[in-house]
């Protein structure tokens, strides 16, 4: 016959186990952003920028987009390439002025979790 002592000495590292076992599925759960063009809080000549963000899971172009917030706060929704690869989104923008801007995305993983980021850049 176990004892409590018994089961609490077999049953939370049962538990623990089981948890951790869960651990890689809960963290492919949302996008991360891995790299991007531009980094975040560089400075890139204008006035065409190639925009590149590459994800750590495979998301869902169709349904994910990029906004390019300007210096005097006007908002652009980027027209995105086809998929290079199922883990990258891509952009070029025309028309960049010196000063301070933000590309905010927005991106559906595979598995359906939303994740939004926003990258702040300048333009020289």
């Amino acid at each position: 016959m176990l004892t409590t002592t018994a089961i609490r000495r077999i049953g939370l590292p049962m538990v623990a186990l089981l948890i951790l076992a869960q651990m890689p599925r809960i963290c492919r759960a949302h996008a991360v952003l891995m790299d991007s063009t531009p980094k975040p809080n560089s400075i890139v000549k204008g006035p065409e920028l190639d925009v590149k963000l590459r994800f750590n899971v495979r998301i869902d172009a169709g349904r994910s987009s990029i906004h390019l917030v300007a210096p005097d706060g006007t908002v652009s929704t980027l027209t995105l390439a086809n998929q290079a690869a199922p883990n990258l989104l891509q952009s070029r923008v025309t028309g960049l002025r010196p000063g301070a801007y933000t590309l905010r995305w927005q991106v559906l993983a595979s598995d359906g979790h939303i994740s939004r980021g926003a990258i702040p850049f300048n333009v020289s």
